[in-house]
């Protein structure tokens, strides 16, 4: 699909749909309308980045991924696909793609809080630690009461071993998830290296 053209009524009616079907977490129903469409136009980017997006939300990381390379493959200016691609990277700990397609994602679309949060972190990862931290703190600073982003900011602290900093965003994750397993382990964590370093100091 020609980016300079709109999609007819019905079609934004029904990515609209499948939109909203998303966001309610019926994933399996969003596919059926967005591969649907696809099925009538091949080369709809806006369907393509939705099916990727379903798809990582449902954890089938091989299909997310190849619907964001053929969106890619389509428009070299989706972020969306570009955001997925470096944020399955990530999750593979491969940090120089994964920072590739973040900063192209951040170029594209800034001050997306989400976009923001993988590239803070990709940045930490790769030993650009200041630039990591800062690019953490906007993405915290557009999105207040994100426990993703308060833990990942927290484990930057925590390595940078500013320990007071690091529980606060701990302590503020799990006030506003109770349940975040990742919150409560990072606090032990801390618990245990406060304790080891008080065994030093003795």
């Amino acid at each position: 699909m020609d980016p300079q053209t709109h999609p007819p009524a019905d079609v934004m009616e029904r990515l609209e749909r499948a939109e909203q079907l998303k966001l309610s977490g019926k994933h399996t129903d969003a596919l059926e309308i967005l591969e649907d469409l696809l099925v009538e136009d091949p080369e709809n980017v806006a369907a393509l980045e939705e099916v990727a997006d379903n798809e990582l939300s449902l954890e089938r990381m091989e299909r997310a991924e190849a619907a964001a390379i053929e969106a890619i493959a389509l428009d070299k200016e989706s972020y969306t696909a570009h955001y997925i691609l470096g944020f399955l990277a990530s999750q593979r700990e491969q940090w120089t793609e994964a920072l590739a397609h973040l900063k192209k994602a951040n170029a594209l679309k800034s001050n997306n809080p989400e976009i923001l949060r993988c590239l803070g972190w990709a940045l930490f990862r790769t030993g650009e630690r200041a630039q990591g931290v800062v690019t953490l703190e906007r993405a915290l600073n557009l999105e207040m009461e994100n426990p993703l982003t308060l833990c990942d900011l927290g484990v930057a602290y925590l390595e940078l071993k500013n320990l007071r900093k690091a529980r606060g965003l701990f302590q503020r994750s799990l006030d506003l998830d109770p349940g975040n397993e990742r919150a409560k382990e990072c606090m032990q964590a801390m618990d245990r290296l406060e304790k080891a370093m008080e065994e030093i100091r003795k």
